[in-house]
């Protein structure tokens, strides 16, 4: 095996549901990788209680049938739960994520995950124990949310501006 963590990566098998190359920045095989391991099962069993309680909801596919992992690594990022069906990630977030330095890496973080083609739901624990129910209906709101996305955002051609110095000729 070599220590040359880029060899490894390209050679991990890829998980089902995992996230592979061709999705934006992501490297060929970023799922779950070798060396964060340990610190994944280590967070694992030390949950919070808010990580405990949504993890209670959602587990043995617990919501409407979607596989949940907990403590799922993407690249380097370790994520709370992720739904690989869905491309879904969600972060329960305590005091730890409301201070400048935590949001932009918060705001890093969440753009490296939509270079990979997952969409990232934040809640604050709080919520968890105050309203799960609503909670899970706003991640059940984003079930499909990549079909939905293409759909709506493929502009048609006659939506399409110009190019510079170009004209936009309406047909008759």
């Amino acid at each position: 095996m070599s220590n040359n963590p880029a060899k490894s990566q390209t050679n991990s098998p890829p998980l089902k549901g995992g996230v592979t190359a061709g999705r934006g920045g992501c490297s060929p095989q970023i799922n779950n990788l070798r060396n964060l391991k340990t610190f994944r099962k280590k967070l694992r069993n030390n949950l919070t209680p808010a990580e405990a309680k949504f993890w209670k909801a959602v587990r043995n596919k617990n919501l409407e049938g979607r596989k949940f992992r907990r403590q799922h690594s993407i690249g380097t990022y370790i994520l709370d739960f992720y739904c690989p069906a869905e491309k879904l990630a969600v972060e329960l977030d305590g005091e730890i994520h409301f201070n400048d330095m935590s949001r932009e890496y918060d705001g890093k973080r969440k753009f490296y995950l939509q270079s990979c083609g997952i969409r990232v739901l934040r809640f604050e624990n709080k919520l968890v124990f105050q309203d799960l129910e609503w909670v899970l209906g706003v991640i059940k709101n984003n079930f499909g949310w990549s079909e939905k996305e293409t759909c709506t955002t493929t502009p048609s051609l006659r939506d399409t501006p110009p190019l510079k110095g170009g004209e936009f000729v309406e047909e008759k």
